[in-house]
């Protein structure tokens, strides 16, 4: 779990113990800014909503609506605002310290300053500077995919790419048949398939692959016809499944193949359905781990 997903988790257990009240509520004599008419909306269809305070010179507030918690930063002249959480020129969590404001404001409760001081060593714990490291989009998508629920094929130590497949899929069969024979089975690739489905089918499909013992035998009978090979079973937890499915819709991929790797120049790059030139991807590959 990244640094960043550990925050909103902390952020969204202060919700959850209660700390949002039904409606805005004054937490001084002062009035309350004017909600730009998005937000307005929000609480209209029945969103939770806070002030957080004003920081930086822009109003702040956390909305929660079907469970899910959102910030907004109003800028000062009301025609836009900004979605998301804040940081000062250090890298600091401007958000949690609002957030802790507030829980302050409503009488304090033990269980959330425990859970504060679990947060801070944590923070403290993961970056020694108390700063936030920010990853570059393509940094993220690698740790995201390093982090997902993937199959290798392939021995250990040979160079590694990934790649989000359908079991169904004719063009996903096509590259590993690419790269079985003279990549995977001499050892100079191994490939981290992530499964995925579009359809139920194939979604209980990629479910029974991650549960198998040996994952690399039964897709490629699969793919050599034995249907059998790949049952699709309902009773299996298609969780892991989802998990990879809502990963690639979250970068907007939308076919498969899709492959990514860290090339021997330390770059992230991606190739879009079945690579046209399997030598000089494999030549390109970068990562061992």
């Amino acid at each position: 779990m990244t640094f960043l997903r550990q925050t909103f988790l902390f952020l969204f257990v202060f919700i959850a113990m209660g700390i949002i009240t039904t409606a805005a509520q004054a937490q001084s004599e002062e009035p309350l800014p004017k909600l730009p008419e998005p937000i307005q909306n929000l609480v209209n269809e029945g969103a939770q909503i806070r002030y957080l305070g004003r920081d930086y010179g822009v109003d702040a507030w956390i909305t929660i609506k079907n469970g899910k918690e959102q910030y907004f930063y109003v800028l000062p002249d009301q025609k836009a605002f900004l979605m998301g959480v804040m940081f000062d020129n250090t890298g600091k969590l401007v958000t949690v310290d609002q957030v802790t404001r507030l829980r302050q404001q409503n009488g304090g409760d033990k269980m959330l300053d425990i859970l504060t001081e679990d947060f801070t060593s944590e923070v403290q714990a993961s970056n020694k500077d108390g700063e936030f490291e920010f990853k570059s989009p393509s940094e993220q998508l690698f740790h995201d995919v390093q982090n997902s629920n993937w199959i290798p094929l392939g021995n250990a130590g040979a160079p590694i790419m990934y790649a989000f497949i359908d079991p169904q899929c004719p063009h996903c069969h096509a590259m590993l048949e690419d790269l079985k024979k003279d990549y995977i089975d001499t050892g100079r690739v191994q490939i981290r398939i992530i499964p995925i489905g579009f359809r139920e089918e194939t979604r209980a499909q990629s479910a029974f692959l991650l549960a198998a013992p040996n994952p690399q035998e039964r897709l490629f009978k699969y793919m050599a016809g034995d249907e059998e090979a790949l049952p699709a079973r309902s009773e299996i937890n298609q969780q892991g499944v989802q998990r990879n499915l809502a990963l690639m819709q979250s970068w907007k991929f939308n076919v498969t193949p899709m492959v990514v790797y860290r090339s021997v120049a330390g770059d992230v790059k991606l190739v879009r359905g079945r690579p046209q030139n399997i030598e000089a991807l494999v030549n390109d590959l970068g990562s061992r781990q």
